[in-house]
């Protein structure tokens, strides 16, 4: 092989993973936020005690999600916020809602900006907007107790769940697999690109510093995208009581089906 093509080969290796890296940069939040769309049913013509609901952000993005009666009537009870994975939407994750949401609590959901039938497009900014957005709306709503106002995140959602609870007044964190940072992902699945590449900071564990409330931490023992001890280290760093609830032999995204009861049974007790 001659010097020439070897420098040709080398010159034009170097240009791909440039190309590469650059297309990573600027296509990042699209690989965190895929934002994918469908349209929200209406809870009432599924049986489920509910509504429709429109928030609307400052910059008039339109949210769209669903408000959930307690399925126990009462004069006074909690309300729970509802952050799903990146994933997700409310158009497809609404049956884990049905069979998971704590029955003495009112459930709040939105889809993010550029998710489900929500407006907009997908930032971080705008994911933070939209769990701001929640908490304003269910804290308004009528018998929503607003000193047992719970938040629950899982995967993505956990980081806007802890942003929620480290800013606002809340009576307890769930978190379900979550990671540590968005540079920690990075350097665990794109270790091949630089970290100053990394603009997004989603970092649940700078932000549980600040939370004081109890926490509560959902990890599935053979979760591969984010591995349990992302989870046992966002646990240890919450300054507050914290319990961890390891789901033996889940992954990222069966934790609900091998979870099950106990799940199920374990947020209901700790929304209650």
């Amino acid at each position: 092989m001659s010097g020439m093509l070897i420098l040709r080969l080398i010159l034009g290796g170097a240009i791909g993973y440039a190309v590469i890296a650059f297309l990573a940069w600027l296509l990042q939040e699209r690989l965190a936020f895929p934002g994918w769309r469908a349209a929200v049913p209406d809870p009432v013509g599924l049986g489920l005690p509910g509504e429709r609901i429109t928030l609307t952000l400052a910059d008039g993005t339109s949210l769209i999600g669903w408000y959930l009666s307690p399925l126990v009537p009462a004069a006074s009870f909690p309300g729970l916020l509802w952050f799903y994975g990146n994933g997700e939407n409310l158009g497809t994750i609404w049956p884990i809602i049905r069979d998971f949401r704590p029955p003495l609590a009112a459930v709040l959901v939105v889809d993010y900006p550029g998710y489900g039938a929500s407006g907009g497009r997908t930032t971080e900014a705008g994911v933070h907007a939209a769990g701001a957005a929640a908490y304003q709306a269910l804290t308004a709503r009528p018998g929503v107790d607003p000193a047992r106002l719970y938040v629950y995140g899982r995967s993505l959602g956990t980081v806007i769940a802890t942003q929620v609870a480290a800013t606002q007044r809340t009576a307890g964190l769930i978190l379900e697999s979550p990671f540590t940072s968005a540079r920690d992902m990075a350097r665990r699945h794109y270790a091949f690109f630089p970290s100053r590449l990394l603009r997004l900071r989603l970092d649940n564990l700078a932000t549980i510093r600040r939370v004081h409330c109890p926490v509560l931490v959902f990890h599935g023992t053979a979760d591969g995208l984010v591995p349990p001890e992302m989870g046992r280290r966002v646990a240890a760093a919450a300054p507050g009581p914290v319990e961890l609830v390891l789901i033996e032999g889940a992954g990222h995204n069966d934790t609900y089906a091998l979870g099950g009861t106990p799940y199920k049974r374990k947020l209901a007790e700790f929304v209650a």
